[in-house]
C-alpha cells in the first residue's frame, strides 16, 4: 500500500520495500511508480531498501501544484529522501533524470549517487536532418509533441508502443492500460503537457555542480533522440571529469528499465559497487 508525504502544494505517494542502503526510484512523465516494479524487485533482492515514488501529478500523488519543472520535482525528491532518513541513491527516468541531477547538485549530503535512465538533462534541439533520415526519431517526436500539445491520451499510448521497440515485457499491456486509466483522470494530461513544455535547461545548468558519481543508461533504440549514444556521451562530458559513465542497453527504447530490468539492474549494481569503492 502506498504511503504519502506532504510537501508544499500537495502530497507525494510512494512505496517502500526491502532493507539496506536507500534507493529512490522516480519515473518519467506520463507514467507511474509501477514502471519500476521489475527493477525494484531485483534491487531489493540485492540488499537495498527501495522506494518507488509517483511524481507530482502522477499515480497516487496530488495534482494541485502550480509549477511542474525539474527543479520542483527535485525538491519533492529531496524532501522524500530527508523524510526517509537518507542519504540515497536517486534513480530518475526521462523527466525525473534531470530532477535527480538537480537534487544531487542542491544537496550533496542527501544524494550519494545518481542513475539517469534516458534522462532529459540538457537543452534539446530538433535534429532537422534526422527528421528526414531517421523514421524512428521522426515518429517519436511527432507523437510526443502531439500528445503534449493536444493533451491526447491516445497519442500518448501510441508513443508508448513506439518507445518499446522489439521485446515487450510481461505485463506490458496491463501497465499501459493502467497508465491510460490514470491519465484519463481530470487534469492528468494537462500535467503531461506542462511537463513536456518544461525545458531541461535547469538540469543542464547544474551538471557541472554535481559531485557524486553518475551513471547514464540509454537504450540504443530510444526514439527521443536521433543518436541516443551521443546524448548520453554529451551528458557525461558536461559532468565534472571522472564522475560520469555511460551504459548502453542494446535493443531498448526509452524504457530500458521496463523492457530489460535484469540488464539495468546489473548495470546499476555494478555501478554502485564501483561508487562505493571510489
Amino acid at each position: 500500500m502506498p504511503e504519502y508525504l506532504t510537501v508544499p502544494g500537495g502530497r507525494i505517494a510512494y512505496e517502500t520495500a526491502g532493507e539496506g542502503p536507500l534507493i529512490v526510484l522516480a519515473h518519467g512523465m506520463g507514467d507511474n511508480r509501477d514502471a519500476y516494479r521489475g527493477l525494484a524487485d531485483r534491487l531489493v533482492a540485492a540488499g537495498f531498501r527501495v522506494v518507488r515514488t509517483d511524481l507530482r501529478g502522477h499515480g497516487g500523488s496530488d495534482t494541485g501544484w502550480t509549477s511542474w519543472s525539474r527543479t520542483d520535482v527535485a525538491g519533492d525528491l529531496l524532501a522524500l529522501v530527508r523524510h526517509l532518513g537518507g542519504p540515497a541513491v536517486v534513480v530518475g527516468h526521462s523527466f525525473a533524470g534531470g530532477a535527480a541531477v538537480i537534487a544531487a547538485a542542491e544537496e550533496p549530503g542527501l544524494v550519494n549517487a545518481v542513475v539517469g535512465i534516458c534522462p532529459f538533462t540538457r537543452a534539446q534541439k530538433i535534429d532537422a536532418g534526422a527528421l528526414f533520415s531517421n523514421s524512428r526519431y521522426r515518429k517519436g517526436l511527432a507523437l510526443l509533441l502531439g500528445a503534449g500539445l493536444l493533451r491526447s491520451v491516445g497519442l500518448w499510448k501510441r508513443y508508448l508502443h513506439h518507445a518499446y521497440p522489439g521485446a515487450r515485457p510481461a505485463g506490458f499491456a496491463a501497465h499501459v492500460a493502467a497508465v491510460e486509466a490514470d491519465l484519463r483522470r481530470p487534469g492528468r494530461m494537462a500535467v503531461v503537457g506542462r511537463m513536456g513544455m518544461s525545458a531541461p535547461t535547469d538540469a543542464g545548468a547544474r551538471l557541472a555542480a554535481v559531485r557524486c558519481r553518475v551513471l547514464i543508461v540509454q537504450g540504443t533504440l530510444d526514439p527521443d533522440w536521433a543518436d541516443p549514444r551521443a546524448e548520453g556521451e554529451g551528458i557525461v562530458a558536461e559532468l565534472p571529469d571522472g564522475i560520469g559513465r555511460l551504459e548502453m542497453v542494446e535493443g531498448a527504447g526509452h524504457y530500458p528499465h521496463v523492457q530489460y530490468p535484469e540488464r539495468v539492474a546489473g548495470a546499476v549494481l555494478a555501478f554502485l559497487g564501483e561508487a562505493a569503492r571510489a
